[in-house]
């Protein structure tokens, strides 16, 4: 299942942040200063390529103390900071450069920790959102940061996948975060752990929320629900019964390796988060080869970023045009053009 949208593993080989931080550790400052320029990346020649790319660079520090997240209340120290925004800088870069290469690219930003606190993930999305070549580009947020930076940004590509943590927030405080996005006219999702105790907190907010507003629930990690304790989330989430269970997936076919990836800090490609087996690198070209349909080699999927791409599911078509966002297809704003839109496959 999923803490923020994100999977509830541990982490792995070049994708987990470096080290461990303690809560002994003081805290780092939020605009740590930029280390020098990184190379300028590189990438096979040819073009024409469509893709949607799931990043999660080093960072694993986060404002909340979740008892679900295992990333709660970490720190990340000053080094690991300058790290991870060197890591973002050079693939905002590369994203960058892709400019009149035929690739059209959408982007979903999946920290393990939160990202919208730090400067350069809010200037790199900004940055993103007025690329031509990008269709879409979305974080997964607890919404914690200040919102007026938004103004900035394309607003017809730019979208947040939002969650709502009852107990390290307050109610009116995160209605009122959700009214300005509103007011800005942002494009975003917003959702909740389904633990029993969040169920008052879940239903006080759907009632306060713009109807306009997809309020998704995660199966919590670990529980099982009765059918009348799933009934209580699915009046909320009408797409909640995805969630409850893990849906089989070894040796059935998903779009993970051939138009979706996931991309590490370092630059080395995946078909998924959850598949370690590497294709190569973004900043050479060498994943490119190795862009393919392929079955799923794990025996399940169990969180939404994963089994969304699964083809046997109808999920592309339940959240056509906001995939990456989690938006489904009848919560769609219709002033967006069409050529921004995110493709459905």
């Amino acid at each position: 299942m999923t803490f923020l949208g994100m999977p509830a593993i541990g982490p792995v080989p070049g994708i987990a942040p470096a080290g461990a931080p303690t809560p002994a550790e003081s805290p780092a400052p939020s605009d740590a200063p930029a280390p020098a320029a990184s190379p300028a990346p590189v990438d096979a020649p040819g073009g024409g390529l469509d893709l949607s790319l799931l990043y999660r660079g080093p960072l694993a520090s986060c404002d909340y103390d979740c008892p679900y997240c295992p990333f709660a209340k970490r720190r990340d120290t000053p080094e690991q900071l300058r790290a991870d925004r060197a890591a973002l800088e050079r693939f905002t870069g590369w994203v960058a450069g892709r400019a009149g290469t035929g690739d059209t690219l959408s982007l979903l930003f999946t920290p393990w920790g939160e990202g919208l606190v730090r400067s350069w993930y809010r200037r790199a999305l900004v940055e993103l959102s007025r690329l031509p070549h990008v269709r879409r580009v979305a974080i997964q947020t607890n919404l914690s940061c200040r919102t007026d930076w938004l103004a900035e940004a394309d607003l017809t590509t730019l979208a947040l996948w939002v969650t709502y943590h009852p107990g390290q927030v307050g109610h009116e405080r995160f209605v009122a975060k959700s009214r300005e996005l509103d007011r800005l006219g942002v494009r975003y999702s917003v959702g909740v752990v389904g633990e029993p105790d969040h169920l008052t907190a879940a239903r006080r907010l759907r009632a306060e929320l713009s109807p306009a507003v997809y309020l998704w629930i995660n199966a919590a990690e670990g529980r099982t629900y009765t059918d009348a304790e799933a009934a209580d989330w699915q009046a909320l989430d009408p797409h909640f019964g995805y969630s409850r269970h893990a849906h089989p997936s070894a040796g059935r076919p998903c779009r993970t390796g051939e138009s979706v990836l996931s991309v590490d800090g370092d630059g080395t490609v995946r078909r998924c988060h959850f598949v370690r087996d590497a294709l190569g690198n973004l900043y050479d070209g060498s994943y490119r080869a190795q862009l393919r349909a392929r079955p799923c080699p794990l025996p399940v999927c169990d969180c939404h970023i994963g089994y969304v791409h699964l083809e046997t599911l109808p999920l592309y078509e339940v959240f056509a045009g906001g995939v990456l966002e989690r938006v489904p297809h009848d919560r769609q704003p219709q002033r967006e053009p069409a050529a921004r839109e995110v493709r459905a496959s």
